[in-house]
């Protein structure tokens, strides 16, 4: 039998009509080709489709934007995040408050949460600048632009002292001192460091405590340096309720302007510091004190010059005077005598003092401080035993005596310290 020669195999037909070829094929007979129609997409499909793409070029910027280039940077694309959707706004459930509620509130909290809850809109930051009653100016700007009366409403307790002082701020020596710190340079003078051209103009300083006693009528502490009678005036004709004053740098005659403070307790005069500045205040300006402020329950004289007359006129004028301190004085010989005045005082210190008085006198004629309880003597020189002697016998009442880093210190002077009642 003959057989036909094999013919060649059709590269388009196939041998094994359950192929996987044919699983595959997802054209439609042609008998329902006419029917079928694609499926449109859902509006679900498109927003998916669309975000993964925006996905995927939002990766890629940000990879593109780690990389370094040569050129420069283009403007960024923010069209293809227009659309991407934003996280809802949460309602301000503070806006329903009234200011009296959230005063209310920021009140019981520690005050080291102020700075960070004013940082949270402008309406806390008012708030709680109506917290605020003690502040230290360091910059001048502040007040004389009006910007700490905005701010800070309500103060009762403001320091000038370091807004007044011109040092450079970027010097990076900072000196200080138990009264007071300044930026130093080399420019030093020999009145100190904060000589003259060191402070501010006094007319500028005048201006600026006017602006205060306008402002804060209801002030109680103020700590100026280098005022002048005028912008203690202001002060003292507006600002009722001020019990404390501390005044650096100042003379005699600005002492005339707080005369006017009727309810001034607590007084502290800086005259002169060593190395930083040096003003006088002598008897003129220690008498013009106590006729100007007899309601004085506190008084601190630290750098001042003055002798008997002085002490005696505080002794005199301030009959509610229960503390008395003496820092680094520069006293007249005999001025321990003048302390036997001070019908009311209670406490006495001395801190720092290089001798107590040069020339007490005869002991006949001190006198003593009958209502006196205490006596402190810290970082003093008591080597003179004539001028310890006449202080015990001025002190002789007192029932405590507190003796701290003196040089001096001996048998002999607690052999005289037994004058005292306390011994």
């Amino acid at each position: 039998m003959s057989q036909s020669p094999e013919s060649p195999k059709s590269p388009n037909t196939n041998p094994n009509p359950n192929s996987d070829q044919d699983y595959l094929n997802l054209e439609p007979p042609p008998s329902l080709k006419s029917k079928w129609k694609p499926k449109a997409l859902s509006l679900p499909d498109i927003w998916v489709k669309e975000q993964a793409l925006k996905h995927v070029i939002y990766n890629m910027q940000q990879q593109f934007s780690r990389t370094p280039s040569s050129s420069p940077p283009s403007e960024p694309d923010v069209t293809s995040f227009q659309s991407f959707p934003l996280d809802p706004i949460e309602p301000d459930y503070s806006s329903l408050l009234s200011d009296v509620v959230l005063l209310g509130i920021f009140s019981k909290l520690p005050v080291s949460q102020h700075v960070s809850n004013s940082l949270v809109c402008k309406r806390w930051l008012y708030l709680t600048g109506r917290l605020v009653q003690s502040l230290k100016v360091k910059d001048w700007s502040f007040i004389s632009s009006g910007r700490v009366f905005n701010r800070f409403p309500n103060l009762t307790d403001l320091d000038l002292v370091g807004s007044c002082i011109q040092m450079p701020k970027d010097s990076g020596v900072l000196v200080t001192h138990k009264t007071v710190s300044v930026y130093v340079d080399t420019s030093s003078t020999f009145a100190g460091f904060l000589g003259k051209t060191a402070l501010l103009p006094l007319n500028v300083i005048d201006t600026g405590l006017a602006m205060v006693a306008e402002k804060y009528p209801n002030l109680r502490r103020l700590v100026v340096i280098g005022a002048s009678e005028e912008g203690l005036r202001q002060i003292a004709v507006r600002c009722y309720t001020l019990q404390e004053l501390e005044l650096h740098c100042c003379g005699d005659l600005a002492l005339k302007g707080i005369s006017g403070i009727k309810n001034l307790q607590v007084m502290k005069l800086i005259g002169s510091v060593n190395g930083f500045y040096y003003s006088t205040v002598s008897d003129i300006g220690l008498t013009l004190l106590a006729q100007g402020c007899k309601r004085l329950v506190k008084l601190e004289l630290c750098g001042c010059e003055g002798s008997y007359d002085g002490v005696k006129a505080i002794g005199q004028c301030c009959q509610m005077l229960e503390e008395l301190s003496f820092y680094d004085h520069r006293m007249d010989g005999g001025w321990l005598a003048g302390l036997s005045y001070c019908s009311n005082l209670k406490t006495l210190k001395l801190k720092s003092c290089k001798s107590t008085d040069t020339s007490p006198g005869a002991d006949e004629h001190l006198g003593t401080c009958l209502t006196l309880e205490e006596l402190h003597l810290q970082q003093c020189h008591i080597r003179d035993k004539q001028s310890v002697k006449a202080l015990f016998l001025v002190c002789e009442n007192v029932r405590a005596i507190d003796f701290r880093n003196c040089w001096g210190l001996d048998d002999d002077v607690f052999s005289l310290a037994s004058i005292c009642s306390v011994f």
